[in-house]
């Protein structure tokens, strides 16, 4: 992978993302970040990546078609991947004690269609991309931003949860089927991060009680998550392949 270091980071405009994007730019890839709509935030984050070649790709996962785009252009700019982190996700409260069936039925279907089949389609245009270079699949890699959630529960969110709990499963079957073609599958499942989604939570006595979680009190930085998702895509990693990686601070332990 040495000589040929590209990464897609979808939804890497902002937060864990951009901080992603960040951590893998120094490492030496040339990275296209991929945002939903806001071109702004996506070029800024582009334009502060160390090294050059960098580019900014958009689409609404959600979409299939958007989904497959954004992986055509990706490789169009960068002339190939090797890399595909699946970061792009929504987070929408809704407990099953909800009053409104409709609201509850769009909730579903809002968190699956990006946090999971968004996923699984990029994942699919990438993986048939890695089969279908001349030079073969050779050290490809697929790392995945799952959730804590999955494990601790995520009651004013089931919807969110369960999507991240199937994106968990994924991980762990391509990690079962891809080895063969030398592409290695690993996920990150993070508690809270400090990032703009989480900011209105910190204040006040909701704030306490969620640093309070963690034995150090405090949250994680969206760099440490980075960190994370950089070393499981390096070399040295392939032997991870399939693991479901906890950074909650020892919030959760499984």
């Amino acid at each position: 992978m040495e000589d040929r270091q590209r990464a897609l980071v979808t939804g890497g405009s902002r937060g864990v993302g951009a901080a992603v994007a960040a951590a893998l730019a120094r490492a030496g890839y040339r990275v296209a970040v991929h945002c939903r709509g806001d071109l702004t935030s996506a070029h800024a984050v582009r334009d502060t990546l160390p090294g050059d070649g960098h580019t900014v790709v958009s689409g609404d996962l959600a979409d299939p078609d958007a989904a497959e785009s954004v992986v055509t252009a990706s490789v169009a700019a960068l002339g190939g991947l090797d890399l595909l982190v699946n970061n792009a996700g929504r987070y929408v409260e809704l407990p099953v004690t909800a009053d409104s069936y409709a609201d509850w039925q769009a909730n579903w279907r809002e968190m699956l269609d990006v946090n999971l089949h968004g996923a699984a389609n990029v994942t699919w245009c990438v993986v048939h991309h890695l089969l279908g270079r001349p030079e073969g699949p050779a050290g490809g890699r697929i790392v995945n931003v799952g959730s804590r959630g999955v494990f601790r529960g995520e009651p004013n969110a089931p919807a969110y949860g369960a999507s991240k709990a199937g994106l968990h499963s994924l991980t762990q079957s391509l990690a079962v089927d891809l080895a063969r073609h030398g592409i290695a599958v690993a996920a990150v499942a993070p508690g809270f991060v400090n990032t703009d989604m989480v900011a209105p939570l910190l204040d006040g006595t909701t704030g306490d009680a969620i640093r309070a979680q963690s034995p150090f009190r405090r949250i994680a930085e969206p760099a440490e998550i980075a960190a994370a998702v950089a070393w499981l895509a390096s070399p040295e990693a392939v032997w991870a392949s399939g693991a479901i990686l906890d950074l909650n601070g020892a919030s959760y332990l499984r």
